[in-house]
Parts: C-alpha cells; sequence; structure tokens
C-alpha cells in the first residue's frame, strides 16, 4: 500500500479485516477492492491480517493462452471441494492499457461454483505489470491466506513470455503445456523451466502429447540440477482426468517443502521482495515530499531538454531531500 492510513481509512480497514476473518464474503470482496487500488483502507486491514497468514497452501497455475488453465482450475476446484477443501482463486487478467480493467472478468467457466461457500473467486486486473502478475497479488494471497482458506490459487495471465514473477507469490508452481502450441514448446519461450514445481500437460488426448512429454523431458535434462525433480503430468481437465493425481504431486511437493525447509525459504523470499516494493515506493514519496514539486519540474524539464542527465538529477533530488 502506498499511504499512511487516515483515521477513517484506519476504522474502515479495521472493520473489513474482521468481518473477513468472521467469513463475511461480501468484506471479503470490499477489502480485495481496496487492496487492488492500494488504499489506506487495505493498508490498515493488512496490518492486522498480516499475522493471521501462513497456513494456505498457494498454487500458481500459469502457461500460454489456450493451454486450458481456467479450465484446469474448474477441476481443480470440483477436486478440492469433493475433499472438503476450501479454494480461494485469484484470476490475473489481461487489462485495457486505457481503462486498466479486467478484459476477461469472472472466469465463466469457474461459475457453477459461485453460490458455494467454501469457494471464492476472485478477477484481478493485470494493469501492464511485468511477468503477468498484478502488483497487488501478492498482497490479496495474504487477505485471502488469512481469511481461512485451506488453498489459494493464482492463476496467471499466461503470456508465454514473463511468467517468472508467480514463484515468488506461489508454494507449489504448475507450468501448463499443451499439445499442438507451436514448433517450439511454450516454455522455452517463456523462459520458465526454472520456475515449474510441476509441469501439466493438458489435454493430453490430442495428438502431439508424446512429444511434449519428451521435448520436457529433453528440457529438464539440460536445465541446472534441482533438489526438487518437477514431475511431468498428464491431464484432460475437460473430463477432469489426472486431476486427482496433479493434487497428489502438489500435496507432495508441500510435504517435500516442509521437510526441506523450502516454505521457509519462499516466504522469506516473498517477503524481501514485498518489503523492497514497499520501502522504494516509500522512499519514492517521500524524495518528492521533501524536495517539493518545483524542484521536481525543474529536474524533469531538465532531462527533457537534455541540460540533465537522468541519474544527476536523481542524485540532485536525494541531496535535496
Amino acid at each position: 500500500m502506498t499511504t499512511a492510513a487516515a483515521p477513517d481509512g484506519h476504522a474502515r480497514g479495521a472493520a473489513l479485516a474482521e468481518a473477513a476473518l468472521a467469513g463475511d464474503r461480501r468484506a471479503l470482496a470490499r477489502l480485495l477492492t481496496a487492496v487492488e487500488s492500494r488504499t489506506p483502507t487495505a493498508e490498515s486491514a493488512i496490518r492486522i491480517l498480516h499475522p493471521r497468514a501462513g497456513g494456505a497452501h498457494v498454487i500458481g497455475i500459469t502457461g500460454a493462452p489456450g493451454s486450458g488453465k481456467s479450465t484446469l482450475v474448474n477441476a481443480l476446484l470440483r477436486e478440492l471441494r469433493a475433499r472438503g477443501r476450501s479454494v480461494a482463486v485469484i484470476a490475473v487478467d489481461p487489462s485495457s492499457p486505457i481503462t486498466g480493467g479486467a478484459i476477461l472478468g469472472d472466469r465463466v467457466r469457474m461459475q457453477e461454483h459461485a453460490t458455494d461457500d467454501g469457494v471464492f473467486i476472485r478477477s484481478m486486473a493485470a494493469r501492464g505489470h511485468a511477468g503477468g502478475l498484478a502488483a497487488t497479488t501478492d498482497a490479496a494471497v495474504a487477505v485471502l491466506d488469512a481469511a481461512g482458506f485451506d488453498v489459494v490459487i493464482v492463476e496467471t495471465v499466461g503470456t508465454g513470455q514473463s511468467e517468472v514473477e508467480v514463484v515468488a507469490t506461489t508454494d507449489t508452481t504448475v507450468v501448463l503445456e499443451a499439445p499442438g502450441m507451436g514448433d517450439e514448446i511454450q516454455a522455452i519461450k517463456a523462459g520458465i523451466m526454472e520456475v515449474a514445481d510441476l509441469f501439466v500437460i493438458n489435454k493430453a488426448d490430442r495428438d502431439g502429447a508424446d512429444q511434449v512429454e519428451r521435448e520436457l523431458e529433453g528440457m529438464k535434462s539440460l536445465a541446472m540440477a534441482r533438489d526438487w525433480d518437477p514431475p511431468v503430468l498428464r491431464t484432460v481437465a475437460q473430463q477432469g482426468a489426472g486431476v486427482a493425481e496433479l493434487l497428489a504431486q502438489v500435496r507432495e511437493h508441500g510435504h517435500w517443502l516442509r521437510g526441506h525447509g523450502g516454505l521457509a525459504r519462499k516466504a522469506r523470499e516473498r517477503a524481501r521482495l514485498r518489503f523492497e516494493s514497499l520501502l522504494a515506493e516509500a522512499s519514492v514519496r517521500r524524495a518528492k515530499a521533501l524536495a517539493g514539486p518545483a524542484r521536481l519540474e525543474a529536474a524533469l524539464q531538465g532531462i527533457a531538454d537534455r541540460t540533465l542527465d537522468p541519474y544527476t538529477a536523481v542524485d540532485e533530488i536525494l541531496s535535496q531531500a
């Protein structure tokens, strides 16, 4: 969040946080809206909720468009609910460069769960943020975690190019591939080989699934050795085939993380990234406030006129601040 909470914002944030902890889904939705808008209300709520988080297994689902991410998430929801697990989904959508709104909106395929109190689904606009994740996704995950969901699923935009950011937000990252996606396997283009904890070949009933598996196994043999060897699984999400096996591997990866200190390492990395992000935002606000609008405008004009280089401009602003 970007500003110190005003008294009224503090009260609203505290009220929303307590209501969300009590299971009020409307309050939870309003709180996530505040988180996405980066308001003082959200800041106050997260101060309360942060100590309550840490109990959910956070699963990232990423992959190129057309690989069937939303269909797989829907199948995972069905299977997890059959096991009595509560699930929250953050579906990070592409966003309009003009309005910043989520183009895809709520995922139609997941609407069968709309009346299930054990499921909460939220679409968030990526707003052009690199890596396919909204800048506020990590905060939203913390809110849903604190609200008591057993599993939080983050489905990314899946542009196929810069999905590595998902690993900073999730415990287990599932990378989807599908036959017929092109001459090269999409993970090679995306550079997400190192991100995957599990590879899933979805739509595995199509021709070409064997080739995709061979390519994935070949990539694994060329990649840097890791303590956890990502398995390659097959699913036909539309039919629910292979979903139980996928969840078994997700659970196995969770056990492995706990046994090898992986959860603590991931928590530390998330803390570092979030802390540095907030620190940078606070530093920029402070420098701008101390320098004042006149000095900032003079610096910008100097850079535009090329009478001042940007590094010197920053040095001068910081020295004045």
